[in-house]
Protein backbone atom coordinates (compact mmCIF):
# COMPACT_ATOMS: atom_id res chain seq x y z
CA UNK A 1 0.00 0.00 0.00
CA UNK A 2 1.32 3.72 -0.60
CA UNK A 3 1.76 6.03 1.86
CA UNK A 4 -0.87 8.47 1.31
CA UNK A 5 0.28 12.16 2.27
CA UNK A 6 -3.37 14.58 2.15
CA UNK A 7 -1.31 18.00 2.67
CA UNK A 8 2.20 17.82 1.23
CA UNK A 9 2.30 21.30 1.97
CA UNK A 10 1.56 21.85 5.12
CA UNK A 11 -2.12 24.00 5.97
CA UNK A 12 -1.65 25.83 2.91
CA UNK A 13 -3.76 23.87 0.38
CA UNK A 14 -6.36 22.78 2.65
CA UNK A 15 -6.77 26.95 4.14
CA UNK A 16 -6.84 27.81 0.15
CA UNK A 17 -9.48 25.12 -0.62
CA UNK A 18 -11.37 26.18 2.63
CA UNK A 19 -11.53 29.48 1.58
CA UNK A 20 -12.52 28.81 -2.07
CA UNK A 21 -15.26 26.40 -0.99
CA UNK A 22 -16.30 29.66 1.79
CA UNK A 23 -16.19 32.06 -1.36
CA UNK A 24 -18.82 30.39 -3.85
CA UNK A 25 -20.94 29.19 -0.62
CA UNK A 26 -21.03 33.22 -0.17
CA UNK A 27 -21.80 34.42 -3.45
CA UNK A 28 -23.71 31.19 -3.95
CA UNK A 29 -26.14 32.28 -1.18
CA UNK A 30 -26.04 35.75 -2.37
CA UNK A 31 -26.86 35.24 -5.26
CA UNK A 32 -30.48 33.26 -4.42
CA UNK A 33 -31.51 36.02 -2.13
CA UNK A 34 -31.00 37.74 -4.64
CA UNK A 35 -33.10 35.57 -6.90
CA UNK A 36 -35.69 35.27 -4.09
CA UNK A 37 -36.46 38.88 -4.57
CA UNK A 38 -36.49 39.26 -7.94
CA UNK A 39 -38.91 38.06 -11.03
CA UNK A 40 -38.80 36.86 -14.24
CA UNK A 41 -35.75 36.63 -16.61
CA UNK A 42 -33.98 38.79 -13.39
CA UNK A 43 -34.70 35.69 -10.91
CA UNK A 44 -33.53 33.03 -13.57
CA UNK A 45 -30.20 35.13 -14.04
CA UNK A 46 -29.44 34.67 -10.40
CA UNK A 47 -30.22 31.68 -9.81
CA UNK A 48 -27.71 30.50 -13.03
CA UNK A 49 -25.02 33.08 -11.44
CA UNK A 50 -25.95 31.04 -7.73
CA UNK A 51 -24.80 27.37 -9.96
CA UNK A 52 -21.99 28.49 -11.20
CA UNK A 53 -20.43 30.13 -8.10
CA UNK A 54 -21.25 27.14 -6.27
CA UNK A 55 -19.68 24.92 -8.62
CA UNK A 56 -17.38 26.84 -9.26
CA UNK A 57 -16.21 27.33 -5.59
CA UNK A 58 -16.84 23.17 -4.98
CA UNK A 59 -14.69 22.50 -7.67
CA UNK A 60 -12.02 24.73 -7.03
CA UNK A 61 -11.96 23.60 -3.67
CA UNK A 62 -11.35 20.30 -4.45
CA UNK A 63 -8.70 20.57 -6.86
CA UNK A 64 -6.80 23.01 -4.43
CA UNK A 65 -7.30 20.28 -1.98
CA UNK A 66 -5.83 17.81 -4.35
CA UNK A 67 -2.89 20.11 -5.30
CA UNK A 68 -1.19 19.07 -1.87
CA UNK A 69 -2.71 14.93 -2.16
CA UNK A 70 0.96 12.96 -2.88
CA UNK A 71 1.29 8.81 -2.99
CA UNK A 72 4.26 7.55 -2.24
CA UNK A 73 6.10 5.44 -5.22
CA UNK A 74 4.45 6.72 -8.04
CA UNK A 75 3.65 10.49 -9.31
CA UNK A 76 -0.22 11.57 -10.34
CA UNK A 77 -1.28 12.81 -13.31
CA UNK A 78 -5.28 13.94 -14.25
CA UNK A 79 -7.37 13.17 -17.12
CA UNK A 80 -8.27 15.95 -18.89
CA UNK A 81 -12.06 15.27 -20.10
CA UNK A 82 -13.03 13.46 -17.17
CA UNK A 83 -11.59 16.86 -14.67
CA UNK A 84 -13.84 19.27 -16.87
CA UNK A 85 -16.91 16.65 -16.98
CA UNK A 86 -16.25 17.03 -13.22
CA UNK A 87 -16.61 20.57 -13.68
CA UNK A 88 -19.79 20.63 -15.30
CA UNK A 89 -21.40 17.99 -13.32
CA UNK A 90 -20.93 20.34 -10.32
CA UNK A 91 -22.57 23.20 -11.81
CA UNK A 92 -25.42 21.60 -13.71
CA UNK A 93 -26.65 19.42 -10.82
CA UNK A 94 -26.05 22.08 -7.98
CA UNK A 95 -27.81 24.42 -11.12
CA UNK A 96 -30.89 21.57 -10.66
CA UNK A 97 -31.25 21.61 -6.90
CA UNK A 98 -30.91 25.72 -6.57
CA UNK A 99 -33.52 25.87 -9.81
CA UNK A 100 -35.79 23.67 -7.36
CA UNK A 101 -35.60 26.09 -4.44
CA UNK A 102 -35.67 29.09 -6.50
CA UNK A 103 -38.33 27.88 -8.63
CA UNK A 104 -40.54 25.48 -5.72
CA UNK A 105 -44.04 26.41 -4.89
CA UNK A 106 -43.90 23.92 -1.45
CA UNK A 107 -40.40 25.33 0.04
CA UNK A 108 -40.25 22.79 2.71
CA UNK A 109 -40.32 19.77 -0.54
CA UNK A 110 -38.22 22.44 -2.45
CA UNK A 111 -35.34 22.06 0.34
CA UNK A 112 -35.26 18.74 0.64
CA UNK A 113 -35.43 18.13 -3.26
CA UNK A 114 -33.16 21.06 -3.64
CA UNK A 115 -30.84 19.82 -1.06
CA UNK A 116 -30.58 16.19 -1.97
CA UNK A 117 -29.96 17.12 -5.41
CA UNK A 118 -27.29 19.65 -5.04
CA UNK A 119 -25.61 17.39 -1.96
CA UNK A 120 -24.97 14.54 -4.75
CA UNK A 121 -24.28 17.10 -6.89
CA UNK A 122 -21.17 17.93 -4.83
CA UNK A 123 -20.41 14.18 -4.09
CA UNK A 124 -20.36 13.28 -8.45
CA UNK A 125 -17.96 15.62 -8.86
CA UNK A 126 -15.67 15.00 -5.93
CA UNK A 127 -15.59 11.22 -7.22
CA UNK A 128 -15.26 12.04 -10.83
CA UNK A 129 -12.47 13.97 -10.28
CA UNK A 130 -10.75 11.07 -8.40
CA UNK A 131 -11.91 8.84 -11.10
CA UNK A 132 -9.64 11.34 -13.24
CA UNK A 133 -6.11 10.60 -11.63
CA UNK A 134 -4.15 8.44 -13.23
CA UNK A 135 -0.96 6.87 -11.41
CA UNK A 136 1.26 3.40 -10.89
CA UNK A 137 -1.12 1.46 -9.00
CA UNK A 138 -5.16 0.68 -8.08
CA UNK A 139 -7.34 3.05 -6.20
CA UNK A 140 -9.85 1.39 -3.76
CA UNK A 141 -12.62 2.80 -1.71
CA UNK A 142 -14.08 1.92 1.82
CA UNK A 143 -17.54 1.91 1.24
CA UNK A 144 -18.78 3.12 4.78
CA UNK A 145 -16.37 6.50 4.92
CA UNK A 146 -17.93 7.10 1.06
CA UNK A 147 -21.62 6.55 2.43
CA UNK A 148 -20.65 9.07 4.96
CA UNK A 149 -18.84 11.64 2.71
CA UNK A 150 -22.00 11.55 0.72
CA UNK A 151 -24.19 12.10 3.88
CA UNK A 152 -22.21 14.96 4.96
CA UNK A 153 -22.23 16.35 1.34
CA UNK A 154 -26.22 16.26 1.18
CA UNK A 155 -26.55 17.64 4.78
CA UNK A 156 -24.20 20.58 4.20
CA UNK A 157 -25.92 21.28 0.62
CA UNK A 158 -29.62 21.39 2.58
CA UNK A 159 -28.52 23.55 5.56
CA UNK A 160 -27.22 26.39 2.81
CA UNK A 161 -29.91 26.30 0.97
CA UNK A 162 -31.68 26.66 4.17
CA UNK A 163 -29.74 29.66 5.12
CA UNK A 164 -30.52 31.20 1.58
CA UNK A 165 -34.46 30.92 2.24
CA UNK A 166 -34.59 32.08 5.71
CA UNK A 167 -31.40 34.31 5.99
CA UNK A 168 -31.35 37.73 4.78
CA UNK A 169 -28.37 39.65 6.70
CA UNK A 170 -25.79 39.80 4.88
CA UNK A 171 -23.32 39.18 8.14
CA UNK A 172 -25.76 36.23 8.70
CA UNK A 173 -24.89 35.30 5.57
CA UNK A 174 -21.20 35.28 5.79
CA UNK A 175 -20.99 33.26 8.75
CA UNK A 176 -23.32 30.57 6.89
CA UNK A 177 -21.07 30.34 4.17
CA UNK A 178 -18.21 29.90 6.72
CA UNK A 179 -20.26 27.13 7.88
CA UNK A 180 -20.56 25.31 4.18
CA UNK A 181 -17.33 26.17 3.35
CA UNK A 182 -16.21 24.12 6.56
CA UNK A 183 -19.16 21.55 5.88
CA UNK A 184 -17.85 20.64 1.90
CA UNK A 185 -14.10 20.25 3.02
CA UNK A 186 -15.03 17.95 5.70
CA UNK A 187 -17.13 16.05 3.00
CA UNK A 188 -13.56 16.38 0.64
CA UNK A 189 -11.68 15.02 3.14
CA UNK A 190 -14.17 12.50 4.65
CA UNK A 191 -14.01 11.19 1.23
CA UNK A 192 -9.99 11.31 0.94
CA UNK A 193 -10.32 9.10 4.27
CA UNK A 194 -11.88 6.25 2.45
CA UNK A 195 -8.82 6.11 -0.51
CA UNK A 196 -6.10 3.28 -0.37
CA UNK A 197 -3.77 3.14 -2.86
CA UNK A 198 -2.10 0.24 -4.23
CA UNK A 199 0.92 0.72 -5.80
CA UNK A 200 2.60 -0.95 -8.54
CA UNK A 201 5.97 0.73 -9.39
CA UNK A 202 6.63 1.34 -13.29
CA UNK A 203 9.01 3.40 -15.52
CA UNK A 204 5.96 4.11 -17.37
CA UNK A 205 5.11 7.49 -18.30
CA UNK A 206 1.43 8.55 -17.03
CA UNK A 207 -1.14 9.71 -19.29
CA UNK A 208 -3.01 13.29 -18.41
CA UNK A 209 -1.37 15.85 -17.32
CA UNK A 210 0.26 16.73 -13.93
CA UNK A 211 -2.08 18.72 -11.47
CA UNK A 212 0.56 21.77 -11.90
CA UNK A 213 0.05 21.47 -15.62
CA UNK A 214 -3.88 21.55 -16.06
CA UNK A 215 -5.54 21.72 -12.42
CA UNK A 216 -3.23 24.80 -10.80
CA UNK A 217 -3.74 26.78 -14.07
CA UNK A 218 -7.32 26.15 -13.91
CA UNK A 219 -7.84 26.73 -10.27
CA UNK A 220 -6.74 30.21 -10.43
CA UNK A 221 -8.75 30.69 -13.40
CA UNK A 222 -11.88 30.06 -11.70
CA UNK A 223 -11.07 31.34 -8.81
CA UNK A 224 -10.52 34.79 -10.32
CA UNK A 225 -14.24 34.16 -11.70
CA UNK A 226 -15.46 33.86 -8.07
CA UNK A 227 -13.82 37.07 -7.04
CA UNK A 228 -14.88 39.19 -10.38
CA UNK A 229 -18.34 37.54 -9.58
CA UNK A 230 -18.17 38.68 -6.20
CA UNK A 231 -17.37 42.21 -6.99
CA UNK A 232 -20.20 42.09 -9.45
CA UNK A 233 -22.63 41.20 -6.94
CA UNK A 234 -20.98 43.39 -4.44
CA UNK A 235 -21.68 46.72 -6.67
CA UNK A 236 -25.21 45.18 -7.91
CA UNK A 237 -28.20 46.92 -6.27
CA UNK A 238 -30.67 45.12 -4.29
CA UNK A 239 -34.03 45.11 -4.84
CA UNK A 240 -34.63 47.21 -1.95
CA UNK A 241 -31.97 49.94 -3.15
CA UNK A 242 -33.85 49.87 -6.53
CA UNK A 243 -36.91 50.71 -4.92
CA UNK A 244 -35.59 52.93 -2.82
CA UNK A 245 -34.10 54.80 -6.08
CA UNK A 246 -37.65 54.52 -8.48
CA UNK A 247 -39.42 56.24 -5.48
CA UNK A 248 -36.37 58.88 -5.01
CA UNK A 249 -37.07 59.94 -8.40
CA UNK A 250 -40.86 59.84 -8.71
CA UNK A 251 -41.07 63.41 -6.24
CA UNK A 252 -38.70 64.96 -8.92
CA UNK A 253 -40.61 63.80 -11.95
CA UNK A 254 -43.77 64.79 -10.53
CA UNK A 255 -42.75 67.92 -10.02
CA UNK A 256 -41.66 67.98 -13.68
CA UNK A 257 -45.32 67.00 -14.96
CA UNK A 258 -46.71 69.71 -12.77
CA UNK A 259 -44.73 72.38 -14.37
Amino acid sequence: MGHLDHAAYGWLTPALSYLMASTGAALGLRCTVRALAATGPSRRNWLLTAASAIGTGIWTMHFVAMLGFEVTGTEIHYNVPLTILSLIVAMLVVGAGVFAVGYGKRRGRALVLGGLTTGLGVASMHYLGMAAMRLHGAVSYDPLTVGLSVAIAVVAATAALWAALNIESPVAVAVASLVMGAAVSSMHYTGMMAVAVSVSPSDSVLPGATAMQFVFPLAVGLGSYLFITAAFIALSPTADERAASASARRPGEHAVAAH
